[in-house]
């Protein structure tokens, strides 16, 4: 590393580390997920290789490890201070990022390899797409073509349950979003019961409340409960192709069943899949990454930097 790398490095809240450099930190004799789970874990038009696993993955479970570790062992050390037999509240970690970046398949790979740490066996993965307003709802109040943004949220359940799980609460429930439906599926839900780790997973996890004076806006955030976050960043032009390349593919598979909601473009031609989808990035969720999304960026402990081909280039780090 140049000096005025270094230099610059100096100066930054976060340290910076090339994909050789990370890989580097944590090297395991055992190669955890086999090809086949890595495949069940991905996302649709993704292709995680072990390398992916070994080289990014594993080294940023290691560091999660510690950290949960660490918080583990200070409980402890807590319990002893004041005397009091006290049960550890589960080490939440939060995923943020641009619809279509690849959170969804960070997010399972994090949770299948966290999972076989002894410390950890039981780790809860919750979306907060369960959290948006249901449709029917959303059409009420006007939202329908701004869904996932912030106020299309229900930011106060979300903290309850957040509040819920970090207090200790033996068995917490969480709506269940379906994308085939488009919806909230009003008769399931997903119970949480006293995992050791929770990861919360979605696009506004890490976003502040515009109007945090308003008194019908929570008075805390989300990330108020979070031990630790991180950040799935590429170029915005790589992340509109890439979703528009699930749209084409959706389009093949999930858009087929009557039951979808996207069904009608089911048999849409390639040149109008690609202008449809690119409509709803171009008004919707590329609106919604650079009002709300992108700024959260810096907020995050940890940022994944990804590249063309979906795998990560770099990682950045906070120093505190």
């Amino acid at each position: 590393m140049s000096q005025t790398m270094l230099d610059s490095e100096s100066l930054s809240p976060y340290l910076s580390f090339s994909r050789e450099e990370w890989a580097s930190l944590y090297s395991a004799d055992i190669q955890p997920l086999t090809e086949w789970e890595i495949a069940e874990l991905q996302g649709i038009n993704e292709n995680v290789s072990l390398d992916e696993v070994s080289s990014i993955y594993l080294p940023l479970c290691r560091l999660l490890n510690l950290y949960v570790t660490s918080s583990q062992q200070l409980h402890q050390q807590r319990n002893a201070f004041l005397q009091r037999q006290t049960k550890k509240p589960p080490f939440i970690i939060g995923i943020a990022g641009s619809v279509a970046v690849g959170k969804s398949t960070t997010s399972r790979m994090i949770q299948a390899l966290l999972s076989r740490w002894s410390n950890t066996p039981k780790v809860a993965l919750v979306t907060t797409d369960g959290f948006l307003y249901p449709n029917s709802e959303l059409e009420r109040k006007g939202l329908m073509g701004r869904k996932g943004f912030p106020e299309s949220y229900d930011l106060k359940n979300l903290i309850r349950f957040l509040s819920d799980v970090k207090s200790g609460k033996k068995h917490v429930e969480a709506p269940i979003y379906s994308h085939l439906e488009y919806d909230i599926l009003a008769d399931r839900v997903q119970t949480v019961t006293e995992p050791d780790i929770v990861i919360v997973e979605g696009i506004n996890v890490l976003q502040v409340p515009k109007q945090r004076r308003n008194k019908q806006m929570p008075q805390n955030f989300v990330s108020d409960y979070f031990d630790f976050s991180l950040y799935v960043d590429a170029d915005e032009a790589h992340i509109k192709e890439w979703y528009v390349e699930r749209f084409k593919i959706l389009r093949n598979t999930a858009f087929q069943s009557p039951v979808s909601y996207f069904h009608r473009y089911a048999s849409i031609k390639d040149g109008e899949a690609d202008e449809f989808a690119l409509s709803i990035w171009n008004t919707i969720n590329g609106v919604n990454l650079h009002e709300n999304i992108l700024p959260t960026k810096y907020r995050a402990h940890l940022i994944l930097e990804k590249g063309k081909d979906h795998t990560v280039s770099g990682v950045k780090m906070r120093k505190m």
